[in-house]
């Protein structure tokens, strides 16, 4: 099993002594990979089922706060836990990606895309919410496009993003792994069609979510594509034992994403000790 933390600038603050403590942290005590997560906007009652947002909560961007963590870490992966696709222009946002992918040597590895369940986040940066399912898949294939494409250039024809002869450099050192994440049908179909992985949210219960696993591979399977190297991840609490883990990985889960519960810099940096302990994860 493979474990990620998640570091959420709305519990543990924008302070970024903390950031980087917490990421050399997790870096030296051998977790795999390093998440932070996107709201492009929030405003008041912003609501995703019974949770509702603060509008002053500090969400930072997250490839910034990804690029931060980078240079104060050496192996540790980069992943975001979703950057919004459908309110980034893909064409910015593959410059931005392969940037930070050659910067930390290769590290951008678990880029995970969502395409956001608030309204008023959509009608903020001016995209039409009932087509950010739509944008999404086309900018997954732009992105893939643009880091393929040479020197002659890419073009591309869709519904919302033209593009003639366009160039984008640096490449990536590899090609970024696209994983989608979200609990929706349509988010595990995306993952089938198009995603390397599948990262369902943590609202599902144990019935819907082996649902959208078998929609995902069915999906994959209808397109020609082999479901079985698509990767699985998981969200995880920080007091898992063992045990736990052991199940997680009967149901065919590759990655557990586990974050820490306070917003105090000694405690955090403690509870990571202690789950790294437990789970054998020092280098």
């Amino acid at each position: 099993m493979k474990f990620g933390l998640m570091y959420n600038t709305a519990v543990a603050g924008t302070d970024p002594a903390n950031l980087k403590a917490v990421a050399r942290h997790a870096d030296d005590l051998g977790f795999e990979s390093f998440y932070t997560p996107e709201h492009v906007a929030l405003y008041v009652g912003a609501r995703v089922g019974q949770v509702e947002f603060a509008p002053d909560l500090p969400i930072a961007d997250p490839l910034e706060c990804l690029a931060f963590a980078a240079a104060s870490t050496t192996t540790i992966l980069l992943g975001t836990a979703v950057l919004l696709l459908p309110f980034h222009h893909p064409v910015v946002l593959a410059k931005r990606l392969a940037t930070l992918d050659v910067l930390s040597n290769g590290r951008m590895r678990l880029f995970t895309i969502g395409v956001s369940s608030l309204p008023g986040e959509a009608a903020a940066v001016g995209v039409d919410y009932t087509t950010r399912g739509r944008r999404a898949d086309e900018a997954i294939d732009v992105l893939r496009a643009l880091w393929a494409g040479g020197v002659t250039g890419t073009s591309f024809d869709g519904e919302f993003y033209q593009l003639e002869n366009v160039t984008s450099y640096p490449k990536p050192l590899q090609m970024l792994p696209i994983h989608v994440g979200g609990s929706s049908a349509a988010a595990a179909r995306r993952a089938g069609r198009r995603g390397d992985g599948y990262f369902p949210g943590d609202r599902l219960s144990s019935a819907e979510r082996l649902a959208q696993i078998d929609l995902m591979r069915t999906t994959a399977q209808a397109e020609g594509r082999d479901p079985e190297v698509l990767e699985y991840t998981r969200w995880g609490s920080i007091d898992l034992e063992p045990g736990d883990v052991e199940a997680y990985a009967a149901q065919g889960v590759d990655r557990l994403v586990i974050g820490a519960t306070s917003a105090g810099l000694d405690e955090q940096l403690r509870q990571l000790e202690a789950f790294a302990t437990r789970h054998g994860l020092r280098r």
